[in-house]
């Protein structure tokens, strides 16, 4: 939720995220069908005291515990409610669907038929001009839960990831892989790790850093504790082949 906040802040702002920056201010929609309304008002009051930047461009959040009794529990697969969020989409650029599972409950989950009436509805949004981020859990293999026909007309898929080597103590710190990226190659959709953290006044703080950068770091890091390559393979989680790539590239550039 923090990540998809984010985005949406972001793009309301024009503020850079992650590297990627944003070239003007666009309106946001930000449909959320978990989070507690206070714990929700916490986490975008928390962006918006770390941000310099002020939303010049819309920025509306429904939440089912502030909305009046026709939309108490939203399902973005039904055509009424689909109906019913259309009042709410004039000037909206971005709609943030937060997240699939709460939000789009028709079908079964792992059957593709039931993912239809949320994906024609993304296809009207984006004949009408706007861009839709879905949100969605993975299940207990790491891939995404459900049907994989959600990612055949989208252009772009994110995957977040725990670092094999993550410990509860990290916090928000993941990996962030696209899976798919339709537009975009090469040095644009390497691989990045991320870390949410925050500074002495409580303002918080995106740490960003290409993930070839940060394994090879954490190599060095343990090389120079004493490490040999195959303890540094289990440390990290990666295969002692790839360590021993990441100590030659790091000699190379005079780290280790």
């Amino acid at each position: 939720t923090y990540f998809g906040l984010s985005i949406a802040y972001a793009v309301a702002s024009g503020s850079p995220f992650l590297g990627w920056t944003i070239p003007k201010p666009a309106s946001v929609l930000f449909l959320d069908g978990e989070m507690p309304a206070s714990t929700l008002q916490e986490r975008l009051a928390a962006i918006v005291a770390s941000s310099s930047y002020e939303p010049s461009a819309r920025f509306q959040i429904l939440t089912p515990d502030m909305q009046p009794k026709e939309l108490p529990t939203l399902n973005v697969s039904s055509l009424a409610d689909q109906e019913a969020i259309e009042k709410f989409l004039t000037g909206i650029d971005l709609i943030v669907i937060d997240n699939i599972a709460t939000l789009c409950r028709t079908g079964k989950e792992n059957e593709a038929e039931g993912w239809l009436p949320i994906q024609q509805w993304a296809l009207r949004q984006r004949a009408h001009g706007r861009s839709v981020v879905f949100i969605h859990h993975s299940g207990k293999g790491g891939q995404q839960r459900g049907t994989s026909s959600r990612e055949d007309v989208l252009d772009t898929v994110i995957s977040l990831k725990r670092p094999p080597d993550y410990s509860p103590q990290d916090g928000a710190r993941f990996e962030l892989h696209f899976e798919k990226s339709r537009g975009f190659y090469g040095e644009d959709a390497e691989p990045i790790e991320v870390m949410l953290t925050s500074d002495d006044h409580g303002r918080l703080i995106w740490n960003e850093k290409p993930l070839e950068v940060s394994i090879m770091d954490r190599v060095v890091q343990l090389s120079k504790e004493g490490l040999n390559q195959s303890e540094i393979a289990d440390v990290i989680g990666r295969h002692k082949s790839s360590v021993s790539r990441t100590m030659t590239k790091a000699k190379q550039a005079g780290l280790l």
